[in-house]
């Protein structure tokens, strides 16, 4: 009976670590020791915590903590998309937007529709649209009879994903995903427009209240107007509406308030850009604006590829993407079984999760982005596709395009690039983030300083302080700076003062 106070104490001990109690391998290490002492903070106290390292070479355990326990991953679910979507689809893949004419030409005239078919493209600009519309012009339509057709058919009519937030609907991150869309910057922010408010010329005036870019498909109401100073304004998109409220007030000549919408109907929104287009080149179009599927005896008029998949995963991984990721999980099913849908697609991209040294039954996703909370994976899972990859002719790619730590330059460091600056881990740490309120993850290569080529996945889930990035930070330093048996560089992690900072991607705010 002596025994049971020691065996009581032990049970506590275990279970009052931070992930549930599984035990790091190998803790007389200096690397264990100083993993368990950073995992060993008071935020982290009732949050699941599950953390592997692996040596990417030999594929040995060099550390483990509650790694096969499945966490809500956030956005580390798009390795898993686009390793997946490269074996699908292809590096090589493009995406096409075409114009067509259904009916018969005479001279001038076409004597039927117009269409403008997508494929799920997210990078055509108002610009390449207009670009689209000079061509059917040069081809020597001027009147069109019939309708102007958009067909998204490529794709289901499914916009929103299982198990997103409702209240998230006008965030340009949960942007709607169509088969046709339009972007309205080289970030390539599919299904979303850019509203700016500037002040008036005087206090009292009403606020001038811009779209980027400029449709006819969204509706701005204002009651913004101009204070002598101080203000803040306000932009919400009415729900499933193409509504957009502007409020509040700014100062006379403050500096204009800029905000990222997600729109209802992306498919609308890109048609009515085309219709602009046409208009400005000097093409009429004498029905209305519909939606419809092109006849298969249709005449392609002009065209539009896409940059290539791999090219696509700088803009998607960077900046984490969320629009990028869905897309490729439609194309996928589309590509595979013929149906744009999100079941056929992740039936399509988890079929190759085996060749990758995944085991799909032992994980969750419901989409492609990671926005939906009922996605889960863990962390052993995610470093088995991170070390699968290394063998993949589709890596280089791949790797690039993941952030760089500490690199200022944003087409590299991504939503990594203001973070470990002046560590060991800058310019040496490509890993992907991942950032829910509540959830945050980390996961990518790591060179420790003895030469080694590591791979890592951590992921935390259920925190309630703020987002705990210091401790991912410091964790991938004392990898960076590990010399096997010998230790390396333990940071202090330091906590964020705001406790609402960190809660989504660093890219979803355009502060990173």
């Amino acid at each position: 009976m002596k025994r049971w106070p020691v065996l009581i104490a032990l049970v506590v001990l275990v279970l009052g670590l931070p992930g549930g109690g599984a035990a790091a391998q190998n803790t007389a290490d200096p690397l264990g020791a100083d993993l368990d002492r950073l995992l060993v903070d008071p935020r982290l106290v009732g949050t699941s915590v599950g953390l592997v390292v692996r040596d990417a070479d030999s594929g040995d355990l060099l550390y483990t903590r509650s790694s096969a326990d499945r966490l809500v991953p956030a956005s580390n679910a798009k390795l898993i998309t686009t390793a997946t979507a490269l074996e699908v689809l292809g590096a090589d893949h493009r995406f096409r937007t075409d114009v067509l004419a259904s009916g018969t030409r005479r001279g001038h005239l076409v004597n039927g529709d117009l269409l403008l078919r997508g494929t799920g493209d997210p990078t055509p600009l108002a610009a390449d649209y207009h670009d689209l519309a000079a061509r059917v012009r040069a081809s020597g339509v001027r009147v069109v009879a019939g309708d102007l057709v958009a067909d998204d058919t490529w794709f289901d009519a499914v916009r929103l994903g299982t198990g997103w937030a409702w209240d998230d609907e006008p965030y340009y991150y949960n942007a709607e995903i169509s088969a046709l869309t339009v972007s309205p910057d080289t970030d390539y922010d599919a299904g979303t427009v850019i509203v700016r408010v500037l002040p008036g010329a005087a206090p009292g005036a009403p606020a001038r209240v811009e779209v980027d870019p400029p449709n006819d498909h969204v509706r701005i109401v204002s009651t913004a107007t101009t204070a002598a100073s101080g203000g803040s304004v306000s932009v919400d998109r009415d729900r499933a509406s193409t509504t957009i409220r502007v409020s509040g007030s700014l100062a006379v000549g403050s500096e204009p308030v800029t905000q990222y919408t997600a729109v209802a109907d992306p498919t609308g929104l890109a048609t009515s850009i085309f219709a602009r287009a046409l208009a400005d080149n000097g093409v009429r179009v004498l029905g209305k604006v519909r939606r419809g599927v092109t006849p298969p005896d249709a005449t392609t008029l002009a065209s539009r590829e896409s940059m290539t998949l791999g090219e696509l995963l700088v803009p998607l991984l960077k900046f984490s993407n969320n629009g990028h990721s869905e897309i490729l999980v439609k194309a996928a099913g589309r590509a595979v079984s013929g149906e744009g849908t999100w079941g056929a697609g992740l039936a399509a991209l988890q079929a190759g999760l085996p060749g990758l040294g995944v085991d799909p039954a032992a994980l969750r996703l419901v989409d492609g982005s990671g926005l939906s909370r009922m996605d889960v994976v863990s962390p052993d899972q995610i470093a088995s596709l991170l070390i699968g990859a290394r063998d993949e002719p589709w890596f280089g790619a791949w790797y690039e395009a993941l952030p760089v730590a500490g690199d200022p330059d944003r087409t590299r460091g991504g939503t990594l690039r203001n973070r470990m600056r002046d560590t060991p881990a800058a310019g040496n740490v490509r890993a992907k983030t991942g950032s829910l309120t509540g959830v945050t993850s980390l996961a990518g290569y790591v060179t420790a300083a003895d030469g080694r080529h590591l791979v890592f996945a951590l992921i935390l889930n259920n925190f309630v302080s703020s987002s705990p990035h210091d401790v991912e930070d410091a964790i991938a330093v004392r990898l960076a700076s590990d010399r096997a048996g010998l230790g390396g560089v333990v940071l202090a992690p330091r906590p964020q003062a705001d406790a609402r900072s960190g809660d989504l991607e660093c890219s979803w705010s355009k502060s990173c």
